[in-house]
């Protein structure tokens, strides 16, 4: 009988054992069937990324070309001087004439003679009429030549310092003014201004 229980009891505990063993195999085992089913898994295939393409490198625009400077405009053609007029040797934008080579004098107007030619007397040697152009300084209705004893000088019309038209000798030559008739002297009074310009010529 106790021989029979001793029995028993070993096929209990090797049953036991072989239960837990078992169960540890299975345990152990397990992990390897797990990894084993995963193997089998196919994993999804990735399709390779293109490769980045450079970014095109959009030229810069060429800078505009500089706009020609506008032409200038042409300048304006000089307007020919008038022509002299006939017979007056002196420019026609002159509003008096002197003539100190044929003794004579005008008074012109827009390049056109307005009065003569008259006949006239300038200056004796050492005092000679200067030439050249000038303008009428001042006019004087009776002048007295301090520098000549108070001589009188009528209708003067001074175009330099000192010097002027004015009724005078027509046969006595002057210390450098022109000598006028009284007619003319009248004339060339009334007529010019300050400002005026008045030529002589040789």
């Amino acid at each position: 009988m106790r021989r029979s229980s001793v029995v028993v009891g070993l096929a209990l505990a090797v049953a036991a054992g072989v239960m837990a063993g078992g169960v540890t195999a299975v345990a152990r085992a397990e992990p390897a069937a797990v990894w084993g089913a995963a193997a089998h898994v196919v994993a999804p295939v990735v399709a390779p990324r293109p490769a980045a393409q450079p970014a095109a490198v959009v030229p810069a625009p060429a800078p505009a070309a500089p706009r020609p400077a506008p032409a200038a405009p042409p300048a304006p053609a000089a307007k020919p001087a008038p022509a002299k007029p006939a017979g007056v040797p002196c420019a026609a934008t002159v509003r008096a004439c002197i003539d100190l080579a044929h003794n004579k004098a005008w008074l012109l107007r827009g390049g056109v003679v307005e009065y003569g030619p008259v006949p006239i007397t300038s200056g004796r040697p050492g005092y000679r009429t200067p030439v050249g152009t000038f303008r009428v300084l001042s006019k004087e209705r009776v002048h007295l030549s301090r520098a000549f004893d108070n001589a009188p000088m009528p209708y003067s019309v001074f175009f330099i310092p000192g010097i002027a038209f004015h009724q005078g000798s027509l046969s006595v030559t002057s210390h450098g003014c022109i000598h006028l008739s009284k007619a003319a002297a009248i004339r060339f009074y009334g007529s010019l201004a300050r400002g005026d310009v008045v030529q002589a010529v040789r």
